[in-house]
């Protein structure tokens, strides 16, 4: 019998690499084909699909893309339905979002070359944020194997390697507890982000007119643009609020991601000195 069966972690925490590999090279059952990770992976070669379409077929690009971003309002609910929650589908999910918004954010930003050096900021804003947010979930796992006997109490849900990155309590920060522990705010404003960038790409193709005269409405700067208002940009007027709500949302996760690194790094610094004063005592 292999040491990956004979041996069984209670909890991440205390899974080194060999071991993790060694578990998933025996798969006593297979997390690759859990029904989540399946919708997972259909996710990815619709983004692929869209993304090869993107330069010169708008419709069926607009369909695959808003297709495989539906789905990732459907999978976390099979996961839990199905008692298939897994670190790889979680990460799968974050990875396969990142990278289909960006491409099409590079794509904006051929498209809209004025205000190219806007989508690069947005690429990099929401790739740091969700890796700083990301690494201080890994980063303080990391740290409670660290601290001495008795240390501060682990979260019972990290203790138990159950916890999600997702899982952000009130005292750490209100924005960020209510956008990740309310399924609707969470859908709502995810989608509403991606319409807004689906919106911008697809008022580069049509130019039909909404059937409503705006004519009247004199604003500076914006009544010409009102008066021939598409459908499109009407849809990118709308959710281009919740874009802005996105974004907001992504720099406090990254400055609060931030501040629990250096948190991090500062007791784990206390706890080196503690060890170094101790080796001195006993030395003396």
């Amino acid at each position: 019998m292999s040491r990956a069966h004979r041996r069984r972690p209670e909890s991440i925490s205390h899974v080194d690499a060999k071991e993790a590999v060694d578990l998933a090279t025996a798969q006593p059952e297979n997390v690759f084909l859990f029904a989540p990770n399946l919708i997972g992976y259909t996710r990815v070669i619709l983004a692929a699909v869209s993304l090869h379409l993107m330069s010169y077929h708008p419709v069926y690009c607009t369909i695959t893309y808003s297709m495989s971003c539906l789905l990732d309002a459907v999978d976390g609910q099979v996961a839990r339905a199905r008692g298939e929650t897994s670190k790889f589908g979680a990460v799968l999910d974050m990875v396969t979002d990142r990278c289909t918004t960006s491409c099409l954010l590079c794509y904006l930003a051929i498209a809209y070359p004025t205000w190219a050096i806007l989508f690069q900021f947005l690429i990099a804003l929401d790739f740091s944020s969700h890796y700083m947010h990301m690494y201080r979930y890994v980063s303080f796992i990391i740290s409670m194997r660290l601290l001495p006997k008795p240390h501060p109490p682990m979260p019972s849900s990290l203790a138990t390697g159950s916890a999600s990155h997702k899982k952000v309590t009130s005292d750490v920060s209100r924005i960020l507890w209510l956008y990740y522990n309310d399924a609707r705010t969470l859908f709502l404003v995810c989608a509403g982000n991606e319409l807004f960038f689906v919106a911008l790409y697809v008022a580069k193709w049509t130019t039909a007119p909404v059937p409503v005269n705006l004519s009247w409405i004199s604003l500076p700067y914006f009544g010409h643009f009102l008066a021939n208002l598409t459908y499109a940009e009407a849809v990118a007027c709308l959710t281009g609020p919740v874009c802005l709500l996105k974004n907001i949302i992504n720099v406090v996760q990254l400055w609060k991601a931030s501040k629990i690194l250096v948190g991090v790094d500062l007791a784990e610094r206390a706890e080196a000195r503690r060890v170094k004063a101790e080796g001195k005592m006993k030395a003396i």
